[in-house]
């Protein structure tokens, strides 16, 4: 194991007093064989945060931050980061993820017991360079398991945040939680209340981008499985829950409103996940309140806002996401005229893209079908026409700009209307996308209602 590490680290270990251990993911990874572009690296030894900056520095490493109180120091060294603690217990009050009390120890026992799981708690000893498994770890990871360090009621009802972890790193690994582990995660979930909002909305993220940490397939819908199984999706997610057991058109849907959501997310591209997860949050509202889905999507998509500036998401990827959820029905029958298509995919080309996406994932989770959606078939199959056509989708691929407009006499605060209105008129094959004939096209029909001299102006010439 010793080739993964840079000789600045194992310089830095063999210039301390006390042996230098790397310390979870990176070691699991190691002896589980999983691989990451961007490994966290982890380290700690039984001496204090100041000794330990104070010789790492010496050493040529640049302490970012030390906290004395949890022993912590954040370290960087030739473009890698590292983050060292000295051996510890903690004390918690039940369910806050910060420690209360931090009790520091030369005892590597005392250290893994105040972690999480058993196989992140691990060690690689970079001062003897052999592995060391003070809770037998190392089993855990070989049989591809998850348990806790301690009785997982206890685990759990230290930190709430390990209630989302526990998912995450499923997710993420691929090990699967023992019934044990799960039950204490169940029996804790309502302490995810206690968590703040940003840290339970990064470790969603890092659930719904599981496969790609380590290429491990499905991931995502494993850790959804998880916070369903352990009872914590009710707390983050109660408007998506409300649709467990909830029955859909047999002829069209296999499972039920929450399964469907989550299969939904399990198919999705990573870019739409949040909006494959969210789509039809809307349904429960709708059959609680007229007893059928009718018009969930207007409804999802303010859910869906309703519950990303709950998680405090960002703006980007909440406006994203409501577009999606409001979009996702579209022409789901396939009986759309053409014209109106057009004009769907130009008004929405910014996200066309993610609309297919999203149109596929749902029409896969119904029934498993791997096939491509009619709706997608048909959008894609009108949007390859328009392309043939140099039909121009932007303002920036437009053949006339405002310039031109303004010269021929029109109000230079309607331009930008007008030229989103010659956009519209190429969609649909009004017009072709020619600087003249665009320019014609917009003294016949716009000019006349808003500068009366310029038209007239315009007709005596023609």
């Amino acid at each position: 194991m010793k080739e993964l590490f840079s000789q600045n680290l194992i310089d830095l270990a063999r210039s301390l007093p006390e042996h230098l251990y790397v310390v979870g993911g990176r070691v699991r990874d190691y002896l589980a064989d999983l691989y990451t572009e961007k490994p966290d690296t982890d380290i700690c030894a039984p001496l204090d945060a100041e000794t330990f900056a104070r010789i790492a520095e010496d050493a040529g490493f640049k302490a970012e931050a030390v906290y004395k109180n949890t022993g912590t120091v954040k370290l960087t060294c030739g473009g890698e980061e590292f983050e060292y603690t000295c051996f510890r217990s903690d004390e918690y009050i039940r369910g806050e993820h910060v420690p209360t009390n931090t009790y520091f120890t030369n005892d590597i026992v005392l250290d893994a017991r105040r972690r999480d799981f058993k196989c992140n708690a691990v060690y690689y000893d970079l001062t003897g360079e052999k592995i060391v498994d003070p809770l037998g770890g190392v089993e855990d990871i070989n049989n591809r398991r998850m348990t806790t360090v301690a009785p997982a009621g206890k685990v759990f009802g230290e930190d709430g945040l390990r209630l989302m972890r526990l998912a995450r790193i499923a997710a993420q690994t691929g090990f699967l939680p023992t019934a044990e582990c799960l039950e204490g995660a169940k029996v804790n979930a309502p302490l995810i209340k206690d968590i703040s909002a940003e840290r339970i909305f990064a470790e969603l993220c890092g659930i719904l981008h599981a496969d790609e940490k380590y290429g491990v397939g499905a991931g995502q819908y494993t850790g959804l499985k998880i916070l369903q199984r352990t009872g914590v999706l009710n707390y983050i997610l109660p408007e998506l829950t409300l649709g467990e057991g909830m029955v859909q058109n047999k002829k069209f849907h296999k499972y039920d409103v929450l399964e469907h959501s989550l299969r939904c997310a399990g198919y999705a591209d990573g870019e739409i996940r949040f909006a494959a997860l969210l789509h039809d949050a809307g349904k429960p509202f709708c059959f609680k309140t007229n007893s059928n889905y009718i018009g969930h999507e207007d409804e999802g998509a303010r859910i869906a806002e309703e519950i990303l500036k709950r998680l405090k998401a960002p703006k980007k990827l909440i406006e994203e996401t409501v577009k999606l959820v409001e979009l996702h029905m579209y022409d789901f029958r396939c009986d759309a005229k053409e014209n109106k298509v057009r004009k769907f995919i130009l008004e929405n080309y910014w996200l066309f893209d993610k609309i297919l996406m999203l149109k596929q994932a749902d029409y896969s989770a119904c029934r498993d079908d791997f096939g491509c959606a009619p709706s997608v078939v048909k959008l894609k199959r009108i949007y390859e026409k328009m392309k043939d056509e140099g039909v121009p989708f932007t303002l920036k691929t437009l053949h006339i700009r405002g310039d031109k407009l303004l010269a021929a006499g029109f109000p230079a605060e309607r331009i930008g209307n007008v030229l989103n209105r010659l956009l519209g008129d190429c969609a649909i094959n009004l017009v072709e996308n020619d600087e003249e004939k665009l320019l014609t096209r917009a003294q016949k029909v716009y000019l006349a209602a808003l500068n009366p001299e310029a038209y007239a102006v315009f007709k005596s010439k023609n």
